[in-house]
């Protein structure tokens, strides 16, 4: 009864602060369809003879820029791999131990097993030591031209370094 109350209370409350007079008072007429303005935009882009704007095509891959993106897609891969990882782990019947010794009853030839565990250290190892280097970035050091393409080369060396090890443990 208590909960029915309060949560009649709470959907009013809510009705008369986000009702339909909030979003009513605050509207502003439009000048034209947003085809319109389109089409007057380009209409004068082309009229000035303006270039369109620059498309990645036209960069010259560098180093740092590679390790950007590449430092974005592991974060993005390793939080899409724990995010699987834990929705298995609840959706998924058995335990983890049955599909451990699953997988160990495959069989597997050392080198397959070798290069699964590389592919899994390469991720954490590389978005570990760039992210290191950011953090110097953000202290102020190694951001001369040269120092940037070092500290690059060095996290690439000590990616593969620690993945290798990582992956013959």
């Amino acid at each position: 009864m208590a909960a029915a109350l309060l949560r009649h209370v709470g959907q009013r409350c809510l009705w008369t602060r986000l009702g339909p007079s909030l979003s009513v008072r605050h509207v502003v007429p439009m000048g034209t369809a947003a085809k319109e303005e389109m089409a007057q935009f380009w209409d004068k882009n082309t009229q000035s003879n303006r270039p369109m704007s620059p498309h990645i095509t036209i960069y010259k891959w560098s180093l740092p820029m590679m390790m950007s993106i590449g430092h974005r897609g592991t974060g993005v891969a390793m939080s899409a791999g724990v995010s699987l990882f834990g929705l298995a782990a609840l959706i998924l019947p058995e335990q983890f131990p049955y599909y451990l010794a699953f997988v160990k009853s495959l069989s597997l030839g050392p080198a397959l097993i070798y290069s699964a565990k590389f592919a899994l250290a390469f991720p954490l190892t590389y978005h570990t030591w760039n992210g290191i280097r950011h953090l110097m970035w953000d202290m102020g050091k190694g951001f001369k031209i040269p120092q940037v393409y070092q500290s690059g080369v060095l996290v690439l060396v000590l990616t593969l370094l620690s993945s290798a090890g990582l992956a013959a443990m």
